[in-house]
């Protein structure tokens, strides 16, 4: 099988290509040969040694793929061959709360990951493809498309009405304003970019704001909700926006910490949380039944993923540099079959 690996050293010049020998799957594993793999932030840390500087090498990146059974071991019921399957990004989380347990079995660091045209995985871990969409829109759910959906919905209790904020228009934005929409709430987006704006306003955000003209971007979402503040913040900046965050959202309001796109470091004052009766929650993707929760919502809406662009495997690295840049909007995907 192919493989693109991180070899040697933390580095994108050391993501090379390999070949491996084909597995067999054994008890309760499937064989799945993979179509695309999307790209996330993660994806990028985990390659340059940012996300886990211990992580053990060779390592195949990327938590996110989607493809085709065409083998599976004995005792094996949930899936068939030629059924199609999207990777769940916690292999052991199939439910409830998450434990130490549940993040030593995420794909792409620890476990090798979906820049392969093949991966061996338990059966607990491959979660059906909705028949509407194709592989590449698929391959983008597994950890934007089910973070956004566990923010707001498992443990966000979105209700319509809500106004949420959103931070930039990268794959869990993008995920995060369909979920929103879907649910009847009122949604507030930003970027430093006008056309990025203009492309959401599109999609149906309400309305939008540019950071780079109007930095006190937290005061303007107070004025669009007349002084109240907004009722959930899906925060995926980090240090650089989480205290900007915290003054747009409501008394009692939630927000739900993603990313650390600005940084993971860096003080912050605790007394808006305490003096505001705030909910700050930490949001580590989601377990097999959001996963299926999410699927089933999309299905009956129809729902398409936001791709920006689609790289073939021979460009991988290009993608993760298009993806560094900040220039996508929506998601960054890689054909591999």
């Amino acid at each position: 099988m192919n493989v693109y690996e991180i070899r040697g050293a933390f580095g994108l010049d050391n993501l090379v290509r390999a070949e491996r020998p084909d597995p067999t799957p054994g008890p309760f594993q499937v064989r799945v040969r993979v179509k695309a793999t999307s790209l996330n932030s993660r994806d990028v840390m985990m390659v340059e040694g940012r996300y886990n500087p211990r992580q053990k090498l060779p390592l195949v990146p990327n938590s996110d793929g989607a493809g085709v059974v065409d083998a599976v071991g004995p005792g094996v019921t949930r899936v068939k061959p030629g059924d199609r399957v999207m990777t769940l990004f916690a292999q052991g989380w199939q439910s409830g709360g998450p434990t130490k347990g549940v993040t030593a079995t995420t794909l792409g660091g620890p476990l090798d990951g979906a820049l392969s045209d093949t991966m061996l995985l338990h059966e607990d871990g491959v979660v059906l493809t909705p028949a509407y969409l194709t592989d590449v829109e698929a391959a983008t759910l597994p950890c934007a498309a089910v973070t956004a959906w566990s923010a707001l919905v498992t443990q966000g209790h979105l209700q319509a009405g809500d106004t949420v904020l959103l931070q930039g228009t990268g794959g869990v934005s993008m995920f995060a304003l369909q979920i929103a929409l879907m649910h009847g709430a009122h949604v507030i987006i930003t970027s430093s970019r006008e056309d990025k704006l203009e492309r959401a306003l599109k999609l149906g955000a309400h309305e939008g704001i540019n950071y780079t003209t109007t930095p006190d971007w937290e005061k303007a979402a107070r004025t669009l909700t007349g002084g109240v503040g907004v009722d959930h913040v899906v925060e995926v900046g980090g240090a650089g926006t989480f205290e900007r965050s915290l003054k747009a959202v409501r008394v009692g309001g939630t927000v739900s910490l993603i990313g650390v796109l600005s940084g993971g470091g860096g003080a912050v004052s605790l007394l808006p949380i305490l003096m505001q009766n705030l909910r700050v929650q930490g949001v580590f993707v989601g377990h097999r039944q959001s996963f299926e929760a999410l699927t089933r919502a999309f299905a009956l809406h129809e729902v398409h993923p936001v791709v920006d662009r689609v790289f073939p495997f021979a460009e991988a690295r290009a993608a993760f540099e298009h993806l560094k840049s900040g220039a996508h909007f929506g998601k960054v995907v890689i054909q591999v079959g």
